[in-house]
């Protein structure tokens, strides 16, 4: 493994996402970061939880109701809790899982700790994620695109423009075999007050100057166009909180400006 330089002066996307979540893999420049976009932007830890969520529900899903065993989880960032391989693997114990990544700092974690069951198997790819072609042709070694697949896009497709992220979606969901099923979860500028929009907004400029990685939050129509001409899971393309919630929270979820769909192709 590439020894990684790692600047603990500079923020870095993956390790404050990680803070949010709770992690530990995050440095007092990155918790500093976290922390002044929180606080125009109290939703955003929120929203990176409920990201998180919503990646166990759909991948207990699948595993669960749908048989899948294999699955495609792209842009990775850094390993926190309930990573795919652990939740696929914790019900299917030869579930095989592949990530996709390219940032050298989430390549010397993941590497270490995103490790595999004795039965199931656990690869790691280094690859950009508009290299379609060798990210599939790397994720043969591990996964049959024959059959179904469960392809995952997680606060992914933000970090790019709209046009380019609809292109990416589909060019991956053009590989995947009938049966398969492809999760996006991603920012939508909706369940915000107008003042709540202006502080966000804020928060973004801060995480652009601060991070230097922009992301582009989407109306609910575009995040819709993700799944156009493929069958919605259950309840569609929902605010992240309210996509199969656990029974205890049924009755106080609240919408949250992320959403995240789960569709099957045919």
């Amino acid at each position: 493994m590439t020894d990684t330089q790692i600047d603990t002066n500079v923020a870095h996307t993956a390790r404050v996402w990680n803070y949010w979540l709770g992690g530990k893999d995050n440095y007092p420049v990155d918790r500093e970061v976290g922390d002044r976009v929180k606080e125009l932007f109290p939703l955003v830890a929120e929203i990176a939880q409920g990201d998180r969520l919503f990646l166990r529900r759909a991948v207990s899903h699948l595993v669960r109701e749908e048989g899948l065993t294999q699955f495609l989880d792209i842009g990775t960032g850094l390993p926190t809790a309930d990573n795919t391989h652990e939740v696929a693997q914790a019900l299917d114990p030869e579930a095989r899982v592949v990530y996709v990544d390219n940032d050298p700092l989430v390549l010397t974690h993941a590497r270490a700790l995103l490790m595999g069951t004795d039965t199931g198997k656990t690869q790691f790819v280094d690859a950009d994620l508009r290299d379609i072609e060798k990210v599939i042709e790397a994720a043969k070694e591990t996964l049959d695109f024959d059959k179904p697949i469960g392809l995952t896009l997680l606060g992914t497709m933000g970090h790019f423009e709209f046009e380019e992220a609809l292109r990416l979606v589909r060019a991956y969901a053009d590989r995947l075999a009938p049966g398969s099923f492809f999760a996006v979860c991603d920012g939508v500028m909706a369940h915000m007050e107008a003042e709540d929009a202006e502080r966000a907004a804020e928060g973004m400029r801060i995480w652009e100057e601060q991070v230097a990685q922009t992301y582009y939050m989407r109306s609910v129509a575009e995040f819709g166009r993700f799944f156009d001409g493929y069958e919605l899971v259950e309840p569609g393309a929902v605010s992240v909180l309210r996509w199969r919630p656990e029974p205890a929270d049924v009755g106080t979820v609240r919408d949250i400006p992320q959403y995240a769909g789960l569709a099957k192709k045919a």
